[in-house]
C-alpha cells in the first residue's frame, strides 16, 4: 500500500483554512494534525519494519519524504514546521538510539504521539546533573514549536565538560504532561503563529538514563548535524510553490495576467520555484547517500542548497508583493498570511558562515553527482 499522497493533496485548502483562522490568535493547528495523523504522515518517518515508510530513516525514502513535506507546508508552513521537528526527532533516535529506544518511539508514534525536536537553549540553557533519583534538568528551551502540543521532546542538554574542559551535549528524550512550564515566545512572532512555538522550563523534571540517546556530541556530528537541513527546505519549497500558484490565481482573477511586466513576474517566480525544487531535491538525495559521499560532500551540498531556497523564497515574496500590490498587505488575504509565515521560516542561522564555508570547500572540489533516477 503506497502513501497517500492525493489525499494529502486534497486537504491542502482544509489546512490552509484552518491556519488562516487561526492566526490571529495564534491557535494551533489541531485538526490540521488530526488530519495529518489520519493520513499516516507521523507514521511515515518510521522504519518499515516498524509500520513505518521509511520517510527519513531509510535511503529509499527520501523522495516520498520531500515530496510529504512539500505537499504539507502548501497547505499550512506551520503545521509543516512542527511535522518536520517529529520527522528530525525519530531521524534522530534512529540513527544514534539503541532498537529498543526506537521500538518504543514506533508504539507510541502508532498511538498518536507526537515528537519534538527542540534544540534552541531559552535565557538559561538547559543542563543535566546525575542524582540519585536519574537525571535532573535545569533550564530551558526557546523557540519550542508545538511547545503544548508535542507528548515527547528530544532536547539537548549540556552534560558537564569533557578531558579538553569543552562543555559536552547529550540528548535526552522527555515525556511532557499536562503540567508542562510553557511560556509563550518572547514577543510573539510575526510568522509562523499557528505552530505552537513557546519556551519551555525543565527545571525540576527527572529524567530516567534509559531517556539518553546516544553519545556525547552526537547532535553536533557530521554530516548529520548539516544534512538535515533539506527537510526544512522541503516544507519552505511547498510555501514557495503556493504563493506562486496564488500570484498567479489572483492576477488572473483581476484580468491583470495578460500585462507583459505580470507574465514576467509569475515566469521568475516559476523559475525560482524550480530552483528551489531542484536544489532541495539534490540536498536530499546526496544527505540520504552518506555511505557514497564524503562527509564535506554532503555538508556543503546542503549548505549551497539552503542558501539557493531561501534566495529563492525572497524572490518570490518580492515579485508577489509587486505584482498583487497593497492587496499582498491585506490581512484578508491568505497571501499575507503565507508571506509572514515564509519570511520567518527561511531565517534559519549563520547564512554568511554557511555559505563561505560551503564555498571554501567546494573551491577545489566538485559538487557531488547523486543518482538522479533514486
Amino acid at each position: 500500500m503506497t502513501f497517500p499522497f492525493d489525499a494529502l493533496t486534497a486537504c491542502r485548502a482544509e489546512l490552509e483554512e484552518e491556519a488562516t483562522v487561526n492566526d490571529a490568535q495564534a491557535a494551533f493547528p489541531t485538526g490540521g494534525l488530526d488530519r495529518l495523523r489520519q493520513l499516516g504522515v507521523l507514521a511515515a518517518p518510521l522504519p518499515q519494519t516498524l509500520g513505518g515508510r521509511g520517510f527519513g530513516t531509510e535511503p529509499h525514502g527520501a523522495a516520498g519524504l520531500l515530496h510529504m513535506l512539500r505537499l504539507v507546508g502548501q497547505g499550512s508552513l506551520a503545521l509543516g514546521r512542527v511535522v518536520e521537528g517529529h520527522v528530525n526527532a525519530i531521524r534522530l533516535i534512529a540513527l544514534y538510539g539503541t532498537p529498543e529506544q526506537l521500538a518504543h518511539v514506533g508504539a507510541e508514534v502508532h498511538e498518536g504521539a507526537l515528537y519534538g525536536l527542540w534544540v534552541t537553549d531559552d535565557v538559561t540553557p538547559l543542563r543535566m546533573e546525575q542524582t540519585p533519583r536519574g537525571i535532573t534538568l535545569h533550564g530551558g528551551k526557546a523557540f519550542a514549536s508545538g511547545a503544548r502540543q508535542v507528548t515527547r521532546a528530544l532536547v539537548t542538554a549540556r552534560a558537564g565538560q569533557d578531558g579538553t574542559g569543552r562543555d559536552t551535549t547529550r540528548m535526552l528524550l522527555v515525556a511532557l504532561g499536562k503540567d508542562r512550564a510553557i511560556h509563550n515566545a518572547s514577543g510573539g512572532l510575526t510568522g509562523m503563529r499557528g505552530a505552537g512555538t513557546g519556551q519551555c522550563d525543565f527545571t525540576g523534571m527527572t529524567v530516567l538514563p534509559a531517556g539518553l540517546v546516544g553519545q556525547a556530541g552526537d547532535y553536533l556530528r557530521q554530516p548529520e548535524f548539516s544534512a538535515g537541513a533539506w527537510r526544512g527546505m522541503a516544507v519552505a519549497l511547498g510555501g514557495i510553490e503556493r504563493l506562486t500558484a496564488l500570484l498567479r490565481s489572483q492576477l488572473a482573477a483581476r484580468d491583470r495576467a495578460g500585462s507583459p511586466a505580470q507574465q514576467a513576474r509569475i515566469g521568475l517566480a516559476l523559475i525560482a520555484g524550480e530552483t528551489a525544487l531542484l536544489w532541495t531535491r539534490r540536498a536530499a538525495l546526496v544527505a540520504s547517500s552518506q555511505d557514497r559521499f564524503d562527509s564535506g560532500d554532503i555538508s556543503g551540498t546542503v549548505n549551497l542548497a539552503r542558501l539557493a531556497v531561501e534566495r529563492a523564497g525572497l524572490e518570490v515574496i518580492e515579485l508577489v508583493e509587486r505584482g498583487l500590490g497593497l492587496s499582498a498587505f491585506v490581512r484578508d488575504n491568505v497571501v499575507e498570511r503565507i508571506i509572514r509565515d515564509l519570511s520567518t521560516y527561511l531565517r534559519q542561522p549563520a547564512p554568511d558562515e554557511t555559505l563561505c564555508e560551503a564555498a571554501a570547500w567546494f573551491t577545489r572540489r566538485n559538487l557531488p553527482q547523486p543518482d538522479v533516477h533514486a
